[in-house]
């Protein structure tokens, strides 16, 4: 065996990165859950995702108008292993640790004005055809950029300080915000925002809409891809996820962002066809050019004034490529 799980200079995440392994495939083990609970789960994940607000008893409930014979200690069982925790109108996936240090809640009243201002962070249940695994993401709150991300099949730390390395890579907040779980309370991962300058922030217990961005991401994560590819194993779901949140940063258009895309915003570009551009474009050529249907046949380009082929040819070139 390469790793060494009793080494104590050496962490299990840094051995598994000196000799490429990816640490989720260390650690992935096959699910033991039974076919029929894997199915209430996934009910529970769906349900929760459009009503995070229900709990416990509305969660039976729904459950048994779909035809199961369940009752609440199940549900309520089924959905602490998913990390929901009934009592709370949000999900409770990391737990906080009694020892650890807990950071005040810094975005109240503040004006998120530019990237990299504020950073978010949470984790999510993501269901597979026979088991499920975690999902972590880091985003930048004013762009809604997803910087980086990381699946486990365990709630360790680990797989949080990976997605947080990730991150500190492309660049780092004045604030990091996160719950109060024990992945993101423990020494080291705010050791390094801590060592990186950063100031760190966290939610109020229970409440909701101190993260809302994130819990954004997830519904639209859940509804846009998981739910339509019904991944099978962890390399599937990797696979899927680099694919989604490629499309998700550079391609899908956001109407907070003004129709643009996370990208766009958070490294301050705009892919945007410039049409009032164009207008002034095809305005000049229409005075020159004789064109049938918007197509530029070679006779039209022989007949502009000396001088000015060149210049038209350059102003439909635009045109072409779009």
């Amino acid at each position: 065996m390469l790793i060494n799980r009793k080494d104590r200079k050496i962490p299990v995440y840094h051995q598994c990165e000196l000799i490429g392994l990816g640490r989720s495939s260390y650690y992935y083990k096959p699910s033991n859950f039974r076919s029929d609970d894997l199915k209430v789960m996934n009910l529970i994940d769906e349900q929760y995702t459009k009503t995070p607000f229900y709990g416990i008893r509305r969660m039976t409930a729904v459950l048994r108008r779909l035809g199961y014979s369940i009752n609440h200690k199940k549900v309520a069982r089924l959905m602490r292993i998913m990390g929901l925790e009934a009592i709370y109108p949000r999900p409770r996936l990391s737990k906080s640790h009694k020892e650890h240090n807990k950071y005040p809640y810094l975005l109240k009243g503040m004006s998120i004005e530019r990237p990299n201002q504020v950073w978010s962070s949470d984790i999510t249940y993501i269901r597979l055809r026979h088991g499920f695994v975690y999902l972590v993401a880091i985003m930048d709150w004013f762009s809604r950029y997803v910087l980086s991300w990381s699946v486990s099949n365990t709630l360790d730390v680990y797989f949080c300080l990976e997605a947080l390395e990730k991150a500190l890579k492309i660049n780092r907040p004045v604030i990091f915000n996160s719950d109060q779980g024990s992945q993101f309370t423990s020494d080291s991962f705010t050791g390094r925002l801590l060592e990186n300058g950063v100031r760190i922030s966290m939610d109020g217990r229970g409440r909701v809409y101190d993260n809302i961005f994130v819990e954004r991401l997830w519904r639209t994560v859940k509804y846009e891809d998981v739910y339509l590819k019904d991944y099978s194993d962890m390399r599937d779901v990797k696979t899927g996820l680099r694919s989604y949140f490629e499309f998700y940063n550079n391609e899908r258009i956001h109407q907070a962002l003004d129709n643009r895309t996370p990208e766009e915003i958070y490294y301050n570009i705009d892919k945007r066809l410039n049409h009032t551009c164009f207008a002034s474009q095809i305005h000049l050529m229409s005075r020159f050019v004789p064109t049938i249907s918007s197509v530029l046949s070679q006779e039209s380009v022989q007949c502009a004034p000396s001088g000015q082929t060149e210049e038209i040819i350059y102003l439909k070139k635009p045109l072409i490529l779009s």
